[in-house]
């Protein structure tokens, strides 16, 4: 089974053990607890600040597009536990976790992604977690909740303006891989054949042997379709430069 596959099946069980919680993610995440407290303030879309003044960022989500209402309405005032595979503070002082509500095994991630509040993150290592959250944000997506109920979500590689607009922005984008080359010690995934114009995805020399860990070789998404997410560039072209294998997902209709 390929190492996209299995991250669809790892997804599917996690679907399945979500049973009357609606979809949302949960036994995977539950990671090392790293502290609690309880919500004072709601800072932006994915971080808040506990009554201890600890500022916290939602792990293994992006909520580029979203505003904070969502996670004010389902955190403030409420206690928290914390949990993370290393509890070491950002540069700018913010501790990064999965935060879980009382008793509760779903972390709040998985609520806003189910609740088209938000997209899966490329930081997430473990992978039946990011598995999990992936089916969150699939019921999301499926549900035409939230962001999702914007058909411009998912960019169309064929669309390089339109992807060009959100420069420095997280992005999802999907189309058919039309050539696979290879130009000093970088790796070009083409979606079209002007590569000052048209979309690419860009793998560095040095993130290549963690997409061949993967059991993935670059050459093999030629004429496939996939959708990948990432922070797009412009250089010239829109570009977004792949680091690890959830990056890229392989679309049901090849």
């Amino acid at each position: 089974m390929k190492p996209i596959q299995r991250m669809a099946a790892l997804a599917c069980c996690a679907l399945l053990l979500t049973g009357a919680s609606g979809g949302a993610v949960a036994a995977p995440c539950l990671f090392e607890p790293i502290g609690e407290g309880r919500v004072a303030e709601i800072t932006d879309a994915r971080s808040f600040r506990l009554d201890d003044g600890r500022e916290i960022r939602l792990a293994g989500i992006e909520t580029a597009g979203t505003d904070k209402a969502a996670l004010a309405a389902m955190l403030f005032g409420q206690d928290v536990t914390l949990r993370a595979l290393d509890d070491t503070p950002d540069r700018y002082g913010r501790q990064s976790a999965f935060a879980f509500l009382g008793a509760s095994e779903t972390p709040v991630q998985g609520l806003l992604l189910a609740q088209g509040q938000a997209l899966v993150s490329t930081e997430i290592g473990e992978k039946e977690c990011a598995a999990a959250l992936a089916t969150a944000e699939a019921e999301g997506r499926q549900a035409h909740k939230g962001i999702w109920n914007d058909s411009n979500v998912i960019k169309n590689a064929e669309s390089s303006g339109d992807i060009l607009a959100g420069i420095g922005r997280f992005t999802i984008v999907e189309g058919k891989v039309l050539s696979v080359r290879q130009a000093g010690a970088t790796t070009y995934l083409n979606f079209g054949r002007n590569w000052t114009r048209d979309f690419a995805v860009t793998i560095s020399r040095r993130a290549l042997p963690a997409i061949e860990a993967a059991g993935i070789a670059p050459k093999s998404f030629e004429n496939r379709r996939i959708r990948v997410r990432g922070w797009v560039e412009g250089r010239p072209g829109p570009r977004i430069d792949v680091q690890g294998a959830a990056q890229i997902e392989i679309l049901g209709d090849n």
